[in-house]
């Protein structure tokens, strides 16, 4: 089975907004990803507008040739936008203005009528849906009960740990993905993946997709963002042979 990267390029609007420059441009950025094996491009239009505009939502939308996965909160306006760009992905996900990158799962057991509400609105759009989560049984059950075809689990823990506490967090995620594989679930999965922890995620045989933007972003600083995105999807290949 294969397994296919989306590359999230919120952190070279990042470097732009930070001069107020029109550079590095991540229109550019997501073009050349793609031309380099991304199968597609993540992007998430905060409500702050820290990184990515809403121009750059418009034009990729127009020029990419792969798919889009648009991030975004469950609000009114991120609603209204998505379902006139129509982006072929959107991957709800919780969002505090105060936070430097989304710290945990989108909260779907305590929302269901909500979540559901907004799933069924995206649908409408012909958009797949899909929702960021913890990897815990409540909130896999929670997302199937509102309709969403696809869930992303969330890596960052398994990421930001080490030794046992991590072989633990993987074994958690390992767990909730062939659970949420075996109710009809596809199953992705992102957050804080670099190239030496992305290998054991990207063994699991449940695991579809894995979105992963900040580390080879990084790893463009060095060896340019056609190596890194090179290196990436072939280390993610190599881990299903």
């Amino acid at each position: 089975m294969s397994i296919y990267l989306g590359i999230n390029i919120d952190h070279i609007a990042t470097l732009r907004q930070a001069r107020g420059t029109h550079y590095p441009s991540p229109i550019e950025g997501a073009l050349l990803c793609e031309q380099s094996g991304a199968d597609s491009i993540t992007l998430h239009l905060r409500e702050d507008r820290r990184h990515i505009q809403d121009a750059d939502v418009e034009i990729l939308r127009e020029k990419l040739t792969t798919k889009m996965n648009l991030e975004m909160a469950t609000t009114d306006e991120m609603i209204a936008i998505a379902s006139r760009i129509k982006p072929e992905d959107c991957c709800l996900v919780p969002e505090k203005r105060e936070e430097l990158t989304t710290e945990g799962g989108l909260e779907v057991a305590s929302q269901i009528s909500r979540m559901t509400d907004v799933c069924a609105q995206l649908a409408e759009s012909n958009i797949i849906v899909s929702l960021f989560i913890d990897a815990q049984k409540d909130q896999i059950d929670a997302a199937k009960m509102c309709g969403a075809p696809v869930i992303e689990l969330h890596t960052g823990h398994y990421a930001n740990t080490q030794g046992a506490e991590q072989q633990q967090e993987f074994e958690r995620i390992k767990s909730m993905a062939s659970y949420a594989h075996s109710i009809g679930l596809q199953v992705n999965a992102g957050h804080g993946l670099t190239r030496e922890n992305t290998t054991a995620i990207a063994e699991l045989p449940e695991i579809v997709e894995l979105n992963i933007g900040h580390s080879i972003i990084a790893r463009a600083v060095f060896v340019g963002l056609e190596a890194a995105t090179r290196e990436m999807k072939e280390l993610m290949l190599k881990a299903r042979v």
